[in-house]
């Protein structure tokens, strides 16, 4: 059992930044992979950026690249999006996800067994 949840989210001007931040419990966090996930009203949720377990590569989506990063800190079980130059449609919910021990990075969301509760970030225009 992994337990998540994001934190960091809220109201930015469009321009501005956000750091979110995922903290984990439970066992094996370490050796999992975590992915970044987006879903604005009435639209499908979409990956965003993912990071492997050892947190020596990291994958972006094309939208968010030269944008946002993901970085971890296994020691505190933190993984971390930093958002920068927010545009209006970055606004979403955003979620992080655990991958089962030692998989590789992926987008899918079906590789991603764990999720948290998803934090808003709305960025006005």
């Amino acid at each position: 059992q992994v337990l998540l949840g994001e934190s960091g989210g809220g109201l930015v001007q469009a321009g501005g930044s956000l750091r979110l931040s995922c903290a984990a419990s439970g066992p094996t966090f370490t050796t999992r992979s975590v992915g970044w996930f987006r879903q604005a009203p009435g639209k499908d949720r979409i990956f965003v950026a993912a990071i492997n377990w050892i947190g020596v590569s990291t994958m972006t989506a094309q939208s968010v690249k030269g944008r946002f990063t993901v970085a971890r800190d296994n020691a505190k079980n933190f993984v971390y999006l930093q958002m920068n130059s927010l545009k209006a449609e970055d606004t979403a919910v955003y979620y992080c996800a655990a991958s089962r021990p030692y998989d590789g990075l992926t987008s899918t969301p079906e590789s991603y067994p764990y999720w948290g509760q998803g934090t808003q970030v709305t960025v006005s225009s």
